[in-house]
């Protein structure tokens, strides 16, 4: 047990952030950020139908974050690094924007279309969130960087299944956001410029080769300071 705990310890990072930093924040923000918030709304957002069907893939977004942190924990450090990084920032971000910009959305039916058990479903949703604290959409943000960590592990990354499989649910969730009035299509627009941005930092940028290149570059100067001298 020992020997489990001390190899997968990195593992306990993702569960402090969650329980003891986003997760008290979270829950104070929305017990306090109830009236005097911004209305977040779009024209368009007017324009798309609710769909209460769409109540599965925004509910399986729990599982999807979950399994790829897990699966990171158990099969590469790297990866799971990359992963928790470009979550937790973006997490983190949101947070202090709904901390200085209080927000929410007035987007949600009065009265649903149907009565079925997935406008049930969806009832049960809208009672145990509430409609604030949106910009940006974590549930976007969050499955973009899902799949961002699915496309760039050495081992998911080659299972052609795994990789369209993630792509539709992470399409899926993201037109869950709009389809349930959960989110503004703003809310969705601002979390994709912020993975966006993200993406760059975690996985594009050689941050090795940049450092070697301003080393080479002071190093350059500074020889060029000593000859002058």
């Amino acid at each position: 047990m020992k020997a489990f705990v001390k190899r997968y310890s990195h593992g306990f990072l993702a569960l402090a952030y969650l329980f003891l930093f986003y997760l008290p924040w979270f829950t104070l923000l929305e017990n306090h950020v109830t009236r005097n918030y911004h209305i977040i709304h779009m024209a368009a957002d007017d324009l798309i139908p609710f769909c209460e069907y769409f109540i599965v893939p925004y509910l399986l977004w729990f599982f999807y974050i979950a399994g790829v942190v897990t699966y990171m924990i158990f099969t590469n450090k790297k990866d799971y690094y990359r992963t928790i990084t470009f979550l937790f920032i973006g997490m983190t971000i949101f947070l202090l924007i709904s901390t200085l910009y209080p927000n929410g959305c007035q987007l949600r039916p009065v009265v649903f279309p149907r009565n079925n058990i997935f406008t049930q479903l969806v009832l049960g949703l809208y009672h145990t969130d509430t409609p604030t604290n949106l910009f940006p959409s974590i549930h976007v943000y969050n499955s973009l960087g899902a799949h961002f960590a699915i496309i760039h592990s050495e081992k998911l990354s080659k299972n052609k299944f795994v990789r369209n499989g993630s792509l539709i649910l992470c399409i899926s969730i993201i037109l869950a956001t709009m389809f349930l009035k959960q989110h503004s299509i703003f809310d969705v627009a601002s979390a994709f410029i912020m993975a966006t941005v993200m993406f760059l930092l975690v996985y594009v940028i050689d941050y090795k080769a940049v450092f070697a290149r301003l080393r080479t570059v002071r190093e350059g100067r500074a020889q060029n300071e000593g000859e002058i001298g």
